[in-house]
């Protein structure tokens, strides 16, 4: 491959992440806040924003005709455009009586599109750079994936909460937000469309091109797959449960076993503390892992994504009045979420090794969004039954596997280390 034009990845590579993590943390995680404010209940909101994580499971299906067909700056260009009318349409009738299903509606467009950028911004990025930039910029690349989630979990939640006190309505306020979105996804398209390279796409000549089913096949025919693939679905079974609930406990009443924060201090919690740990956190991991290897950190860094987990028993059993507790612990969560989760991408580069890296890497990526989906879809319920202490204990008790996968996964030690050459 060769390319057109020369871009400095450390311009692209951030803006293009961003522009990644933002829709689907407004469509996966931003959704629960404002479903919470809106007063939807906590298994409905449980259930029906996990099961948003469906187009990330089967972008598989398609992700053949972005690795086979078309430019991948065009197809993430064109999703981009998309999703801003997705937001524009949540704002526009966020305050209509069928908001509910017609907004989940929306948002269910919006995964689709979401799941396609994905694909193809994954996709550049990995014919655009070498295999030891790659391993070099993963901390980058997760670090600004996981800003953009901040944005989204920080800064927008911080508006809709100042919208909320503004208007003393909270349909204004998220419809208002949600319309900010959308021109705020528009801003960063026209951002990708100049900054992102041109790249000429190796393409395979006809007589040679590979099925669908071939594309599939040669992933599922990895060596030691079975046990990378359990790796991928259960690493974050304690965190896919612990995102969809923490929110809720931040924002429902004392009464009810939660802190009483408003939406504006959720906000703050996630969209400054949170910012600066997990900047450090998945800097720190990437250039570690670029030293020496995904071998020496795996053990390491699975420990600092899950022991964080325990603040929040603690927070749910003393119910603390000050906001400096829940901070403390969102700060330390945040710092060990960036720096496990850099091992963890590492591990997905491993897995879409060889000829289809595109499509594989959708593969991976959609068995890690069912990793998150299927446990999600029951944290409502398992929150509402056991309350806020029991099911922080159960989160807990379900980041066991995740230690068990780490000492088991298959992969080379130095992978991910930079070549001295």
């Amino acid at each position: 491959m060769t390319q057109h034009q020369s871009k400095n990845p450390w311009i692209w590579v951030p803006s293009l992440y961003l522009t990644e993590s933002l829709p689907y943390v407004i469509i996966i995680t931003v959704s629960v806040i404002m479903y919470k404010s809106l007063g939807v209940s906590n298994s409905d909101i449980g259930l029906y924003t996990s099961f948003l994580y469906l187009p990330w499971v089967i972008k598989p299906i398609w992700s053949p005709i972005l690795e086979l067909f078309g430019n991948k700056k065009q197809w993430f260009l064109t999703m981009q455009l998309i999703l801003s009318l997705v937001f524009l349409g949540v704002g526009l009738t966020t305050g209509l009586n069928q908001f509910f299903l017609i907004t989940l509606a929306f948002f269910w467009m919006g995964a689709f599109a979401s799941a396609t950028n994905d694909i193809a911004s994954d996709g550049l990025y990995l014919i655009a750079l070498k295999p030891d930039q790659q391993s070099f910029f993963v901390g980058m690349r997760s670090t600004f994936y996981r800003v953009g989630m901040i944005t989204g979990q920080g800064l927008i939640v911080i508006g809709a909460g100042f919208l909320e006190e503004k208007f003393g309505d909270p349909s204004t306020a998220w419809s208002w937000t949600m319309i900010g979105v959308a021109g705020l996804m528009l801003l960063l398209t026209g951002i990708n469309f100049l900054a992102t390279p041109k790249v000429i796409e190796e393409r395979v000549s006809k007589e040679d091109q590979p099925s669908f089913g071939k594309v599939f096949s040669s992933f599922f025919t990895k060596k030691n797959i079975g046990l990378s693939l359990a790796f991928v679905l259960l690493y974050r079974l304690g965190e896919s449960q612990l995102v969809k609930m923490a929110s809720p406990f931040f924002l429902d009443d004392r009464a009810k076993g939660g802190l009483g924060l408003t939406v504006t201090e959720v906000g703050y919690l996630y969209g400054t503390l949170g910012v600066i740990a997990l900047l450090v956190g998945g800097i720190v991991g990437g250039i570690l892992i670029s030293r020496h290897g995904l071998g020496k950190w795996m053990i390491p860094m699975v420990f600092a994504i899950n022991a964080p987990n325990l603040g929040y028993v603690l927070l749910s059993w003393y119910q603390p009045e000050s906001i400096l507790f829940p901070a403390t612990v969102v700060l330390i969560e945040q710092l060990g979420y960036g720096f496990g989760f850099a091992a963890y991408m590492v591990f997905l580069i491993f897995l879409a090794e060889g000829l289809y890296k595109t499509a594989h890497y959708a593969l991976a990526t959609g068995f890690m969004a069912l990793g998150m989906m299927v446990p999600g879809m029951i944290s409502g319920y398992m929150q509402e039954w056991l309350g806020y202490p029991g099911f922080f204990v159960w989160v807990v008790i379900a980041t066991i596997p995740s230690f068990i996968m780490a000492y088991s996964a298959k992969y080379p030690k130095e992978f991910g280390k930079k070549s001295e050459a």
